[in-house]
């Protein structure tokens, strides 16, 4: 990875701050995306001491927020003259249905528009950087989940599970239609789960979902062992041809019946561009 430029998000901790920290060990400069500033900044001081003088570099967003998204995107793109790998990981579950000033609901804002909007600010740039990859972390927990387009927002019902499986079907669908849209042009996109894992992920749900978490996590695997297939995805030679594929402990798994509705894909995609405006 050494001369490769890595944009990521949700790098700050979870498995995303393991698997930037691998890559930097490969050779790779992180520039990453961070909510909190302190957060930023410490982890920006790792990377330095695992890979001095690359220029690792942090940028802060509010994620929920699709004028934030645009905003860090058009940034990155004008700063970076190549991104060779771009990781959306950033995630989370909230226990209460909560809207953003942009009236979005914030799972279905996070969780999948980010990973949109972001992508699409940067696609010329990895185009323009081929061959490149864009990894995205989904879940297991889409399994038996569905999408509701006349509903996208959960409004006429929320539970923070089903909006969070929602959410992570939304990114396989994202991945197959991205990956078809991208069919020659030397950029790839792939998308895994990483298990459940002991990280700060679900501490702020609130709720009983945040009361329950904590006991959970004591079966959980370690960000580390999570961040494992984001870090394969991103470098390994042997995945630089795959593209449109789930993915969980470096494999090509199977995902559920919804998940492989290409005709979901597309009507998401449309559904997407109208709510970022694009």
């Amino acid at each position: 990875m050494q001369g490769k430029t890595i944009v990521a998000t949700g790098a700050t901790s979870g498995i995303g701050e393991p698997a930037v920290e691998a890559l930097a060990g490969q050779g790779a400069r992180i520039v990453f995306i961070a909510r909190d500033r302190r957060r930023a900044e410490a982890t920006r001081a790792k990377l330095e001491a695992i890979a001095p003088g690359l220029g690792h570099r942090a940028h802060l967003a509010d994620l929920t927020l699709m004028a934030d998204a645009k905003r860090v995107g058009a940034e990155i793109a004008a700063s970076e003259p190549r991104i060779d790998v771009l990781i959306n990981n950033a995630g989370a579950l909230f226990a209460q249905r909560r809207v953003t000033s942009e009236g979005l609901e914030t799972t279905f804002a996070l969780n999948h528009m980010a990973y949109f909007v972001l992508t699409g600010a940067l696609l010329d740039r990895l185009k323009g950087s081929a061959p490149s990859r864009i990894v995205s972390t989904a879940s297991a927990a889409h399994s038996g989940a569905a999408l509701d387009f006349d509903d996208l927002q959960s409004a006429k019902g929320y539970s923070g599970f089903k909006a969070y499986g929602r959410s992570k079907l939304a990114n396989i669908l994202f991945t197959r239609e991205l990956a078809r849209r991208l069919a020659g042009t030397g950029v790839v996109a792939n998308c895994l789960h990483p298990g459940f894992v002991a990280s700060r992920f679900g501490d702020e749900s609130g709720g009983w979902v945040g009361r329950l978490f904590p006991f959970a996590k004591w079966f959980a695997i370690s960000p580390e062992r999570g961040a494992d297939t984001i870090v394969y995805l991103a470098s390994a030679p042997e995945a630089a041809n795959l593209s449109g594929e789930y993915f969980a402990n470096r494999k090509i798994v199977p995902c559920s019946a919804a998940a492989r509705d290409d005709a979901a894909a597309a009507k998401l995609w449309q559904a997407s561009e109208a709510l970022a405006g694009a």
